[in-house]
């Protein structure tokens, strides 16, 4: 084992000593996520933009928007895509090149729980049905790590998206024409919030910090829309959970996503 491994692996017993006291490293209830900070327009030139602090992971977000081509089955709907991308000053282990599996994955969870929400409503994003719709393109980027991008990237992301301001675009000769001061919001139909849970042991954590990330033996992230429906789901780790404790998660992210869909919603009403 190396002296990293035994470092880890002392992290863990000091941890797992705590929880058994009901206690986190750093002071937490287990099922009390970091301190959010939700900064709206951080980038200006951008159509959406949102700078988010989770605990000391901290994710800056641009919200792109323009005329695209719709995908081929799905001529009567616009376009959302969501990517992440970790700079390398954001951790001693980030290096260039391309994407692992681990920002892959993470791209694709925060991806999904917006999708799966139906937060934007992709209906009313069409410029002419099997032409021309509106793609909205979200980019996160991570400049700090402390555990949980998951939740740092999902929050940034629906902020951004919140803040947006889409164009309007007609067809000339087949060409999209932006339709001068018919500027308007993004059409969103819900707020999603992600929670991810770690499990240590046997116990269950909300918003696993960086000490904790690496300490688990497994994690749900659990999205969930503004009616508290639960939409999407992730599982990762190398252990599992129980039924019973799914059904805990499950609970947890309602209650706690509720919390921090307000204050997504006050970071909007901020931008306005």
């Amino acid at each position: 084992m190396t002296s990293v491994g035994v470092l880890d692996e002392l992290k863990k017993l000091q941890i797992l000593e705590l929880l058994e006291q009901g206690k986190r490293v750093d002071g937490r209830a287990l099922d009390e996520p970091r301190e959010l900070v939700v900064e709206t327009n951080a980038i200006p030139k951008a159509n959406g933009s949102a700078r988010v602090r989770l605990g000391d992971s901290e994710v800056i977000c641009g919200v792109k928007i323009q005329p695209d081509r719709p995908f081929p089955d799905m001529g009567d709907k616009g376009i959302f895509i969501c990517t992440a991308e970790l700079l390398p000053l954001s951790d001693p282990s980030v290096e260039t090149g391309p994407p692992g599996p681990d920002v892959i994955e993470l791209a694709r969870v925060v991806d999904r729980g917006i999708r799966e929400s139906h937060m934007i409503d992709l209906s009313q994003l069409v410029i002419e049905k099997d032409k021309s719709v509106v793609g909205v393109f979200a980019d996160n980027v991570v400049v700090d790590y402390d555990g949980n991008l998951f939740d740092a990237c999902a929050y940034a992301a629906t902020a951004a998206i919140l803040s947006s301001k889409t164009p309007k675009w007609e067809l000339k000769n087949d060409v999209p024409t932006i339709v001068e001061g018919k500027e308007s919001e993004v059409p969103v139909t819900t707020i999603p919030v992600s929670v991810t849970m770690g499990k240590i042991g046997r116990h269950i954590i909300v918003d696993p910090n960086a000490d904790e990330w690496v300490c688990m033996d497994a994690r749900i992230t659990i999205t969930t829309d503004s009616d508290g429906n639960i939409c999407a789901l992730q599982k990762g780790g190398s252990d599992g959970f129980s039924l019973d404790e799914v059904i805990k998660c499950g609970e947890i992210s309602v209650k706690v996503g509720s919390k921090i869909r307000e204050k997504l919603k006050q970071a909007k009403a901020g931008n306005q």
